[in-house]
């Protein structure tokens, strides 16, 4: 006789290679055996949406496997979205203070953190969970890790993201939001 699977025994590959991000899902995807697996996936151009989805196909395709893939991107209301996916080009062509000097001369400096999932498994549609986190772009404050934390401070915050514990940032998390709403999804499936 043929033994169940439990959702415990169910591998999920986590396309990264960044340890944080990693962590951070497995702290929330407790049921499930998430493993990273570092694969270069191309860097394509369109709505986050479309981008995550067929970044998620290609990963599907490659490893045959459940997959999930992320993609964060910083939307400035006063640049009508920009640099939203394309935010670590920016970065590395501008810089933190380049970010921030877009705006020097916008009275809306208005924003919004976005992480996307994509979820798939062999043979079937792929999945996108979004979570955001409202903020506002600030003269870079505090040490950053991790890229543009510097210049977004969340809403009702008085510290940015790089200002913040790991704890602290980790409980209001862009990433955190999109990885509950896939938890939610798994456990209904």
């Amino acid at each position: 006789m043929k033994k169940q699977k439990t959702k415990k025994q169910k591998t999920i590959l986590f396309i990264t290679g960044n340890m944080n991000k990693l962590r951070e899902a497995r702290e929330i995807l407790t049921d499930f055996n998430v493993m990273n697996k570092k694969i270069d996936l191309p860097e394509l151009q369109g709505e986050p949406v479309e981008i995550v989805e067929e970044k998620t196909k290609v990963a599907l395709k490659l490893l045959k496997k459940p997959v999930i893939v992320e993609d964060t991107n910083l939307r400035f209301n006063a640049l009508n979205g920009l640099p939203g996916p394309y935010i670590k080009d920016f970065l590395h062509k501008l810089g933190m203070n380049g970010l921030w000097e877009l705006l020097s001369g916008k009275k809306d400096k208005n924003a919004y953190a976005a992480a996307l999932i994509g979820y798939g498994e062999p043979g079937g549609k792929v999945k996108v969970f979004e979570g955001k986190v409202l903020g506002t772009i600030v003269k870079p404050c505090g040490d950053s890790h991790f890229g543009w934390d510097p210049i977004f401070k969340p809403k009702g915050s008085k510290k940015t993201f790089a200002q913040m514990s790991a704890e602290e940032k980790n409980k209001i998390s862009h990433r955190k939001k999109a990885f509950i709403k896939l938890k939610k999804y798994l456990d209904n499936k």
